[in-house]
């Protein structure tokens, strides 16, 4: 495999990790990290966050991982699954502060 793209494959499975451990201890989702699957939505009848979780969310995003706070219409965009929020933070976070514990 191309070292590259190895390298990128090696950064994205890190947030996701990153994204699922935020999501199990600050948000209290009750699974397993390695069970919380990327496709799921973070509201309704994915993972069942509500209002008060998003808030939450963002804020650990940002404190976490350092990404911003986007605007309302952008937090829309973004939070729809856990895969959604792993993109999100690849293409925002701070240059070498996503993926930190």
């Amino acid at each position: 495999m191309n070292p590259a793209l190895r390298a990128r494959i090696d950064h994205r499975e890190r947030i996701l990790a990153a994204v699922r451990r935020l999501l199990v201890e600050d948000l209290k989702v009750r699974r397993a990290p390695e069970n919380v699957d990327p496709d799921t939505p973070l509201f309704g009848t994915g993972l069942g966050l509500d209002s008060v979780d998003a808030i939450e969310l963002v804020v650990a995003l940002e404190t976490r991982l350092g990404t911003s706070l986007p605007d309302a219409q952008e937090s829309r965009r973004w939070m729809r699954t856990v895969n959604t929020v792993v993109q999100y933070v690849l293409d925002h976070a701070k240059a070498g502060s996503a993926g930190a514990p």
